[in-house]
């Protein structure tokens, strides 16, 4: 049994803060990867951390680092899909998603933020850890508005 929330289009409005979300996670989503082909932030992190490596291996962990950022930004982008839909709609389970979602996410962004490795201060760059944040701020926000609204 699904339950709706019987709400006139004028009073719950378009959930925009859910739409900054969803934007800031494409950004967060893109720019690791605009960064392989641009900037070459990661690499010099990579190369901080460890003078010594080759540039293959700099690459590697370049790499391995810059996948990690575009494929845990890039699953927040179904999620707030699924919740932005929900919301507009009036299922009162959205909030719930994207409450659970709104936890993954402040849960990844603090980990890119905070774990350190070897020779890392923290592994992935402030930059990209405090991109990954963005989003997370917008969900508070938007979820606040979504369930005063409800």
């Amino acid at each position: 049994m699904t339950a709706t929330i019987n709400r006139s289009p004028s009073s719950t409005g378009r959930p925009r803060w859910l739409y900054v979300g969803l934007a800031l996670t494409l950004v967060a989503t893109a720019a690791p990867l605009l960064d392989l082909a641009t900037t070459g932030l990661l690499a010099e992190h990579v190369r901080a951390a460890y003078p010594h490596w080759t540039a293959h291996d700099v690459s590697l962990d370049r790499n391995a680092i810059a996948s990690y950022l575009a494929v845990t930004s890039a699953l927040g982008i179904p999620l707030w899909l699924l919740t932005i839909r929900a919301v507009r709609r009036g299922r009162r389970w959205g909030l719930v998603v994207g409450a659970v979602a709104l936890a993954a996410g402040i849960l990844i962004a603090l980990t890119n933020l905070s774990v350190g490795g070897e020779h890392y201060q923290v592994i992935v760059p402030y930059l990209f850890g405090t991109l990954t944040l963005l989003p997370c701020i917008a969900g508070v926000v938007g979820l606040v508005q979504a369930w005063r609204h409800r």
